[in-house]
């Protein structure tokens, strides 16, 4: 039997983990591990081509450039860490987190992201905690004081004022109104 390991974007969540298994098994595959941007895979023959188009179909996409491969990586730690809600228990910078999860420099994933992404790290990092923070103001469980703690802004003023940049609105006002205007993680 062969085993490959696969590289997959656009897997955000815990259903996407699910919804690739299951393709997956559907069409054979005997999945022995999977995770966000990942999946190991085994069987007699493991045809990428297909594996790819079953992938887009589903909205997700085979990497299988390398730097792809690690861009994917960074973009999967900062949703899963802000997905978690451990942004506030974090003890280190985003930059040493990343470069000790990925084991590379922080500012070669930097420059990488940048040149693929045509988007800062920290942009994109600022994007998702905005998006989780529209997510929790749409719920109207958590004060606007709890949401900024829980992302790791250091008060409700620098939370607000990144939310207003990104929606031209304060959460409170974002809260109010009637209409949902989040997006999907894997769009931003």
């Amino acid at each position: 039997m062969a085993e490959q390991t696969i590289h997959i974007k656009n897997m955000v969540c815990d259903r996407c983990i699910r919804a690739v298994q299951r393709e997956l098994e559907q069409q054979g595959y005997a999945v022995r591990h999977i995770e966000l941007g990942k999946a190991t895979v085994e069987r007699e023959q493991i045809d990428l081509p297909g594996i790819e188009a079953l992938l887009e179909e589903q909205g997700f996409g085979l990497l299988t450039d390398r730097n792809l491969r690690l861009v994917n990586q960074v973009k999967t730690l900062i949703i899963d860490l802000i997905g978690k809600g451990d942004v506030a228990t974090m003890n280190v910078t985003l930059s040493n987190y990343l470069a000790e999860q990925v084991g590379m420099e922080y500012a070669y994933l930097s420059h990488l992201f940048s040149t693929i992404e045509h988007l800062t790290i920290e942009k994109f990092w600022i994007l998702q905690r905005v998006e989780k923070a529209k997510e929790w103001l749409s719920y109207d469980e958590l004060s606007i004081s709890e949401i900024a703690r829980r992302l790791g802004y250091s008060s409700v003023a620098y939370l607000t004022n990144q939310f207003r940049q990104i929606t031209g609105l304060t959460p409170a006002a974002y809260r109010k109104q009637a209409a949902s205007d989040r997006n999907p993680l894997d769009w931003i």
